[in-house]
Formats: C-alpha cells, sequence, structure tokens
C-alpha cells in the first residue's frame, strides 16, 4: 500500500472549491452593492449638485450643469442688491407671482440669500441660453434703466440681476429658480436639493 498522495486530485478540488466560493461570495455581494446605486428615476432626474462657491468674488459669475442644464451662481454685490428695487417698475412680475421659485426664493432677491442668485440659465421664451450683462447702463440694453442682468441674444428677452423678465421682452415668465441649499457655513450650496435634505 502506497503512501503517495495525488497531489494534481488535490489541486483541482481546492481550485474548483474556491472557485465555487469566489461566485457564491459575488451572487450574495452584487444584490447589496445594486441597491446602493441610484435608481433608474434617481439617474434621470439628475442628482443634486454640490458647488464650491468660496472663491466667487462679487459681481462675479460660475456656471455649473445640474440635469444637463445650465445653472447660474451670481454673488451680487451690495448696489446690484441697492439696484433691484429700482427697476420693479419696468418688470412683468416683479413679484414673481406668476413665476416658478422655492418658496425660499420668491421674495425681491428671489434668494434665500440675498447676496446669491441662484438661476436656471434658460430664457422662459424659447429655451435658448441668456448672456451674463453686469455692466451698469449699458447702451445697448436699456441706458439708464439698465442695472445689470441677463440679455438673450436669440430674440431680445432682457432680465435682471434677480431673473426678472423686463417688459417688452419675448419671454413670459421670470428665470426659474431650481431647489438648492447652502452648506459648510455658507461656502457651498447644493443645486437640488431642498433645505430638508430631500432631492428634488
Amino acid at each position: 500500500m502506497s503512501d503517495s498522495v495525488d497531489t494534481s486530485k488535490r489541486r483541482f478540488l481546492t481550485t474548483l472549491t474556491s472557485v465555487t466560493g469566489g461566485v457564491a461570495v459575488a451572487g450574495v455581494a452584487y444584490p447589496f452593492l445594486a441597491s446602493m446605486a441610484p435608481s433608474a428615476r434617481a439617474q434621470a432626474a439628475g442628482a443634486p449638485v454640490e458647488v464650491d462657491i468660496s472663491k466667487l468674488q462679487p459681481g462675479e459669475q460660475m456656471t455649473i450643469e445640474w440635469r444637463k442644464q445650465p445653472v447660474w451662481i451670481v454673488r451680487r454685490t451690495e448696489q446690484n442688491i441697492a439696484d433691484l428695487a429700482r427697476v420693479t417698475g419696468s418688470l412683468v412680475d416683479p413679484d414673481s407671482d406668476s413665476s416658478i421659485q422655492p418658496a425660499y426664493a420668491k421674495n425681491a432677491d428671489r434668494a434665500a440669500k440675498n447676496e446669491y442668485l441662484v438661476v436656471l440659465g434658460i430664457c422662459t421664451h424659447l429655451g435658448c441660453s441668456p448672456q451674463y450683462r453686469p455692466e451698469v447702463g449699458a447702451a445697448d440694453l436699456g441706458g439708464k434703466e439698465w442695472m445689470g442682468g441677463f440679455f438673450c441674444p436669440c430674440h431680445g428677452s432682457r432680465f435682471d440681476l434677480a431673473g426678472r423678465v423686463f417688459k417688452g421682452s419675448p419671454a413670459p415668465t421670470n428665470l426659474k429658480i431650481p431647489e438648492y441649499k447652502f452648506i459648510n457655513n455658507g461656502t457651498a450650496v447644493v443645486i437640488g436639493e431642498d433645505n430638508k435634505g430631500a432631492a428634488v
């Protein structure tokens, strides 16, 4: 009787057991890991986007993409904020009664914090993207009436620095304000999430 061991058979059984165990672990892990991924509905809607605004200087604008749309964040100067009241008589909807914005942005500044305007950069006329025109008194935009804002080159719609549309513009309503909240002591903003933390 031989004491020799068939090592090739042992290697085969060890490899077979390892492969079977690996497949079983993968089969258990996949549903668990897949459950942590966003749902198809959430992916289609677009996840919230966090933006660092700590380096944004007064008078500057930045553009980010959310749900495949441009969102503008403008840090208004104290003068910009004061000038908003000067143009109310020239606006279609100065109180934003017919426009889309969260409740916390239905005010003269159309903002949760008056220093920052967060607005969808899409004209409410035919969906063009207006240009940021912060210069006061621009002759091609109304001269003395123009306190800075946005101009849509497609059909000439004008909006003030709160995204409110001027009378005589083709755009029927003010620019839309998305849901957003400030985090990190106001140095960042999350677009697409309300103040309760629920994605919208």
